[in-house]
């Protein structure tokens, strides 16, 4: 795209817009400076709020390409690439899900993670590669994450997404952009646009637009996981011991749910290879490991039902 295309098309987009709240930052004191991005993040929960619905939808196609045996791909240019990466990793201890179930990935590769890749969200072709790399299919959902909603890297991913079956939710935050279109010639199955308005700092969308971003993915990730068993009561039962917080954390969780002492809770932690879940069981339904994991395939992982069935 020629230098005078793009100024036009930047022109046309919110996040690129002056924001007429912050047109005197530059002449503020240091509190009266941090006031005014505190008061412009303050709108970040509302507008993601008024998209809540299309949120929901979405989470829903998530969990159903899970129920297939799919993985949950987020696809991100700078930014928006590396709050991709971040949830995939955590959905790892948090949930107890292989690392290949949620994943992040980059324009420019892994390493664009820790230092920008010059002119690697222009190549719009590389994301059906790199798609192709982890054998994306038609069982998994991507996420397409893209402030200006125009990145031609994550463009590329949907497009390549739609042409193999896949399922795809896009995100981004202006709504003239191509990824913001609903209608037959959109990108995605789903259209997330959240409208935070200009940024504090002109087109920093790593401000306003990243908050926006981080707590979709939150909600995306969370809540698919939810849906699939992976908490009691807002306990995360899936949570994976690998360290001594989360041993200690675990530990915890098994005696608030059971009642039992701290040592009777880590002795059945371990007959249960650390898993919550299990050990729960176990203790509450009084039964031994393996019926406890039978429990747990019955009901189709989540432990209420699980209880119920004893």
């Amino acid at each position: 795209m020629e230098n005078s295309e793009l100024i036009i098309e930047l022109n046309n987009l919110v996040s690129e817009e002056q924001n007429p709240d912050t047109l005197d930052i530059d002449l503020l004191n240091t509190l009266d400076v941090v006031k005014k991005l505190n008061q412009q993040d303050d709108l970040v929960a509302k507008a993601v709020a008024k998209i809540l619905p299309e949120i929901a939808t979405a989470v829903d196609l998530i969990v159903s390409c899970f129920k297939l045996g799919g993985r949950l791909i987020y696809l991100g240019a700078g930014t928006s690439g590396r709050l991709g990466i971040l949830d995939a990793v955590e959905c790892v201890p948090t949930f107890g899900v292989s690392q290949d179930k949620v994943i992040g990935l980059i324009a420019g590769g892994e390493s664009a993670m820790f230092k920008a890749i010059e002119g690697s969200e222009d190549d719009k072709s590389s994301a059906a590669k790199t798609l192709k790399a982890i054998n994306f299919s038609e069982k998994d959902v991507l996420v397409g994450i893209a402030a200006s909603g125009r990145t031609p890297y994550v463009i590329g991913g949907l497009e390549y997404a739609r042409s193999i079956g896949a399922a795809s939710i896009s995100l981004s935050c202006n709504p003239k952009s191509e990824m913001s279109k609903s209608d037959i010639s959109s990108y995605a199955d789903i259209s997330l646009n959240v409208m935070v308005g200009p940024e504090a700092l002109t087109g920093s969308t790593r401000m306003k637009s990243g908050t926006a971003q981080k707590m979709i993915l939150n909600i995306l990730s969370t809540a698919a996981m939810i849906r699939c068993g992976k908490s009691y009561k807002n306990l995360m039962v899936d949570v994976k011991a690998s360290n001594q917080k989360l041993l200690a954390r675990a530990t915890r969780m098994v005696m608030q749910i059971t009642g039992v002492n701290q040592t009777l809770a880590e002795k059945t932690l371990e007959l249960a290879d650390r898993q919550v879940k299990l050990a729960v069981l176990m203790l509450l339904a009084e039964v031994d490991c393996a019926s406890a994991r039978d429990l747990l395939k019955r009901s189709g992982g989540f432990l209420r039902k699980a209880l119920q069935l004893k």
